[in-house]
């Protein structure tokens, strides 16, 4: 029996600058994992990967990732998104200089 399917967002990476990005029901691409838009249809995810491969003028790298709704939006469900929402880890620049430190 195939597995069931759970709820997805687009995720990538900025081509100019590397950040993550999520993609939202509007078409752009957001560094906040919060404005992504949750897909919950399988059919209607892969068509939105497709999308999105198909900007690579844009962004690279595009994948679908878990997600739940959460109080604010769509939130990460597994530990390399979390992470990715936070930023790069080599110094603090861009979400680590924006967002206050989680406790």
């Amino acid at each position: 029996m195939p597995a069931r399917f759970t709820p997805k967002v687009v995720t990538a990476n900025a081509l100019l600058d590397g950040d993550a990005v999520w993609l939202t029901e509007d078409d752009r691409w957001s560094p906040l994992i919060c404005e992504a838009e949750l897909i919950t249809d399988e059919a209607h995810a892969d068509l939105r990967l497709l999308q999105a491969k198909s900007r690579a003028a844009e962004i690279a790298g595009a994948y679908l990732a878990d997600a739940r709704m959460g109080d604010d939006g769509p939130e990460p469900v597994h530990f390399r998104e979390a992470f990715r929402t936070r930023g790069p880890s080599n110094y603090a620049h861009g979400k680590q200089v924006e967002t206050p430190p989680r406790t």
